[in-house]
Parts: structure tokens; C-alpha cells; sequence
């Protein structure tokens, strides 16, 4: 026999019907106060769980909030689920975090599983390449994307990063001490982010009156291998003075290259990552960087997520990078002989 406690159990328990008991969990006003807490404190007692299934086929629906990210490797992501966990809390929503390694078929499966539990919300970075048989799993469902844009197959709502301004000012900076060959490493044109930030290092060399060089610019997958492969071969050829990144892990994976070099590899060369996780401040006597507001970013994607599709028009909203001027021409933590 199942030792499982369920509303008609703790009815038995008090000697009331199961009605009242469904009442007094639910907050319902006609329940008297002092039976309305002696219900939750023995629930809360013996153990008691919502069933979300039969919370979703009643209509009440599960306030699951799903979020799909890349990794949680990079501080970005992390500080962003960190915040978005809190302000679940703040909207008394049960939060579902799935890691997609920014591969379609995991994406795939993490919306299969979302939908199995009735998931309310679905907040996601896209994986970049074509979207399969998603929107099946998404009906009834508010969709929010971040960062990243795809057709869905359905309206989403998207929250972005607006980082033009501040990608441009990077280059401008970097012109400003000198360099006039300023390489890129950025994501590829599968990603609606990697095509906007190449458009964006591109114009910032126009205002700089520096012209675009196809042999500078360096797309790939946005992982950390992408950043070390290509910044090590633009530093190797010996045709660029500054680099300027257009991703995170992109940016740790440069960044190695610059701090593992030998010192004659690097001398006077320029660099400019993305994202602004803590050590920025202090490695390499400072990392000049594209800083993100994401805790703000956290914040609006739980405010939208609270809302119940039918109640959420679908909306865009786009958060303000900016550029972070620290020490541009960073030092290796160990030379060469």
C-alpha cells in the first residue's frame, strides 16, 4: 500500500472533509484562519507535495519556470541563473534549469521534458542551427528567449543585449592608442548575436576610418576553443595589433592565449574581451572588456515569466552593454626565455 500523503490522508488525520483541506492549502478566504493553519502546519508536518499534474489538468497550472542555457561554466550564465533563481523565489515560481551545450538535439529533449511537467514559462539561449519539432512542445507556453533570436515556429518574446555602442567604442578606443590592425573573434551567422556583433566591430572600424579586413575576422562555435585557436593564429601570422572579442567563453579562450604567451608574442598587442566576470578587474593588471547588466537582465525575464501566456503580450526588451576601459595590452603570466 502507498505511504504516499495526499489531501484526502490529511483530511482522516484533522476528522474535516478533503474539501476544506484543498481550501486551506490553496489559501482560499472562506476557510477559517485557525483551520486554514492548522491544515498547513500538519502538511507541511507529515511531508505533503502538490501533485503539479493534477494541478496542470485542473487548469491551476504548475508556475514551472524552465531555463535553457548553454553551460554554467562561464560567470555570465552563472550570475544570470543565480539572480533569476532569486527572483523565482520573489514570484513563488519553481524554477527548472536544463544544460543544452548549445546542441539542438538537447534543446530538443529539454523542452520534451518541460512539457511533460506542464512548464508555465521557458526562458533559453537558442542553440544555434535549425530548430526540430519545438513548437509542439510549446503550446499554451511563454516563450522567452535571451541574448540569442530564432524563429520558434510561435510569437516569443525576446530579452537582448544592445551592444553596438559599446563594441564600437571598443575599437574606437583601441584606434585612439595606435593600432590600425584590429583583429575580431566572434560567433558565427548562425547566431542572430554573432551576426549583430561582427555588424557592430565593423561599423566601430568605419567611424575609426580603419577598413575592414576579411583576413581579421574570425567566426566559429561560441566556445572557449574558437577563442584560443583563432586568437593564437592572428597572433601568430603577426597581422594584427589588437583583438577584440565578440562572446564569452570566445573571450576566455583569447584571453588564455595572451596570459600562456611568451612575452615577445605579445608585446604592445591590444586586446578587448566580452562579458565582465569578476577576475576582469584584476587579471592581467586588468582586462578591458563589453560589461553586461545581468542581474537586470535576470530580473525582467522572471517578471515576464510570471506571467501566464494568455496575459503576456509578446514583447522585446533590449539592456544596454557598455565598454570597460581597463589596461588594453595585457601582460603574460609567464615569459619566454
Amino acid at each position: 500500500m502507498s505511504n504516499r500523503v495526499t489531501i484526502k490522508s490529511i483530511a482522516r488525520d484533522l476528522g474535516i472533509s478533503h474539501m476544506t483541506v484543498s481550501r486551506a492549502l490553496s489559501d482560499h478566504p472562506n476557510v477559517r484562519p485557525d483551520t486554514r493553519k492548522a491544515v498547513q502546519d500538519h502538511a507541511r508536518k507529515v511531508g505533503y507535495v502538490k501533485n503539479a499534474a493534477a494541478k496542470a489538468m485542473r487548469g491551476d497550472g504548475t508556475k514551472i519556470v524552465g531555463l535553457l542555457l548553454p553551460n554554467i561554466v562561464n560567470e555570465f550564465y552563472a550570475r544570470f541563473a543565480n539572480t533569476l533563481a532569486q527572483s523565482c523565489e520573489d514570484h513563488s515560481l519553481h524554477l527548472i534549469i536544463h544544460l543544452t551545450n548549445d546542441d539542438p538535439e538537447t534543446e530538443l529533449r529539454a523542452f520534451e521534458r518541460l512539457h511533460e511537467v506542464q512548464a508555465m514559462s521557458v526562458i533559453h539561449v537558442p542553440a544555434p542551427g535549425a530548430v526540430r519539432n519545438v513548437s509542439a512542445h510549446l503550446n499554451g507556453v511563454n516563450v522567452i528567449q535571451l541574448i540569442r533570436e530564432q524563429d520558434m515556429g510561435q510569437p516569443a518574446s525576446s530579452i537582448l543585449v544592445e551592444d553596438h555602442r559599446a563594441i564600437g567604442e571598443a575599437v574606437q578606443h583601441l584606434a585612439g592608442l595606435g593600432h590600425r590592425s584590429i583583429g575580431y573573434i566572434g560567433a558565427d551567422e548562425r547566431l542572430s548575436s554573432g551576426r549583430a556583433r561582427r555588424a557592430a566591430f565593423e561599423a566601430g572600424l568605419a567611424s575609426a576610418g580603419l577598413a575592414s579586413d576579411e583576413r581579421l575576422i574570425t567566426l566559429g562555435a561560441p566556445d572557449f576553443s574558437t577563442g584560443q585557436r583563432n586568437a593564437a593564429r592572428l597572433l601568430e601570422a603577426g597581422n594584427v595589433t589588437a583583438i577584440v572579442c565578440g562572446g564569452f567563453e570566445i573571450s576566455n579562450g583569447a584571453l588564455s592565449v595572451f596570459l600562456e604567451a611568451d612575452q615577445g608574442a605579445v608585446e604592445g598587442a591590444g586586446f578587448v574581451g566580452y562579458g565582465d566576470p569578476s577576475y576582469y578587474a584584476w587579471l592581467g593588471g586588468g582586462v578591458s572588456t563589453i560589461a553586461m547588466q545581468v542581474d537586470e537582465l535576470a530580473q525582467e525575464a522572471a517578471r515576464l515569466a510570471a506571467c501566464r501566456p494568455e496575459e503576456q503580450p509578446v514583447t522585446r526588451r533590449s539592456f544596454e552593454a557598455s565598454f570597460v576601459a581597463r589596461n588594453t595590452h595585457l601582460a603574460p603570466m609567464r615569459g619566454g626565455g
